[in-house]
């Protein structure tokens, strides 16, 4: 496999009979990962020689390795007539991600590259499989706010936070032994019986039930078209993550706090696995613009960072193009 990163100026060259973590550089380890991930199933992986460049920003918070991941796979899957479904695509990345890479991801990341629905947000069951797209409210758009800040910590803070969650499980199982995740676990339920908790594990938990509830809240809010309920929610989904979760910084409080003072937005909240990256923002259509422009200079003058902004709509997943 030859790859050349246009965006990186870096091409690397690799024999799929001998793929190992170490020898490759970390922008080569997503693709290479996904044909590891394909050779451990018994798929057959073709050779190629890939260019590729990406209007995802890097190490943003944006999952941009789960893009090169699913791009990858899907064009394995046609080359080699692998017959997967774009769920099963999804699945086959996160293997890469897990497994390859080392990072405890969810499926969320790689699931939304492949899955996307125009103009839909996606509500999406990890454990069942089962998604359906719900639609944004209409006259908005998605503004994300890069704070220019790398998330440098991101990878170690996820699998701990990860383990946290799974120790709570752990301990709560002795007063709810019917649970197997924190899903399982009503916010009544956690309320009762959270001071058993370490506080860490406490803070970290309860984030997840209460986020959790917020989810399940904001579909039936989308499906009415109530935008600016749905943001509030996306405002608590932000303290939540700064106060309980513990994965924001002050870069991106103060993108969110900027935000929530700017005409014509609706909510705001950091996305990805915090520690850097940056916030999505919900903005009414004919305010976007402004909005985009007023948000990067209040940036500037308040932490003297430039900041990148993207005005976005919501896009569909993974498609190949040949000819």
């Amino acid at each position: 496999v030859e790859l050349t990163a246009l965006d990186l100026g870096e091409s690397i060259t690799f024999d799929l009979e001998i793929l190992q973590l170490h020898a490759l550089p970390d922008w080569a380890r997503y693709p290479a990962g996904v044909a590891w991930a394909a050779l451990q199933r018994g798929l057959p992986v073709s050779g190629i020689r890939a260019v590729y460049t990406s209007s995802v920003p890097i190490g943003a918070g944006l999952s941009s390795s789960a893009a090169v991941e699913v791009a990858f796979g899907a064009l394995w899957n046609l080359l080699n007539n692998w017959g997967l479904n774009r769920l099963e695509l999804a699945q086959l990345c996160q293997q890469a991600e897990n497994r390859f890479v080392g990072v405890n991801c969810g499926l969320m990341d790689q699931f939304a590259s492949a899955c996307g629905v125009k103009d839909h947000a996606l509500m999406f069951d990890t454990r069942s499989l089962a998604y359906e797209p719900v639609p944004l409210p209409a006259g908005t758009a998605l503004v994300i706010a890069d704070s220019g800040m790398r998330r440098t910590l991101a990878g170690s803070a996820y699998n701990q936070r990860r383990a946290d969650c799974e120790e709570a499980v752990r301990l709560l199982q002795a007063y709810l032994p019917g649970i197997r995740s924190l899903r399982d676990v009503g916010l009544d339920d956690f309320n009762r019986f959270s001071s058993h908790l370490p506080e860490q594990v406490r803070q970290h938990a309860s984030h997840v039930v209460e986020e959790i509830a917020r989810v399940e809240k904001a579909v039936d809010l989308l499906k009415q078209g109530n935008g600016a309920a749905f943001g509030q929610l996306m405002y608590e989904g932000h303290v939540s993550l700064r106060d309980l979760y513990q994965v924001s910084i002050p870069e991106l409080d103060t993108l969110v706090e900027i935000a929530s003072r700017l005409p014509g937005c609706l909510g705001a909240r950091l996305t990805g696995a915090g520690f850097g990256g940056c916030t999505v923002n919900l903005v009414e259509e004919e305010t976007a613009q402004d909005f985009v422009q007023r948000l990067a200079q209040e940036y500037t003058l308040r932490t003297g960072k430039t900041g990148e902004i993207y005005l976005c709509h919501a896009s569909e997943g993974v498609s190949v193009q040949t000819g």
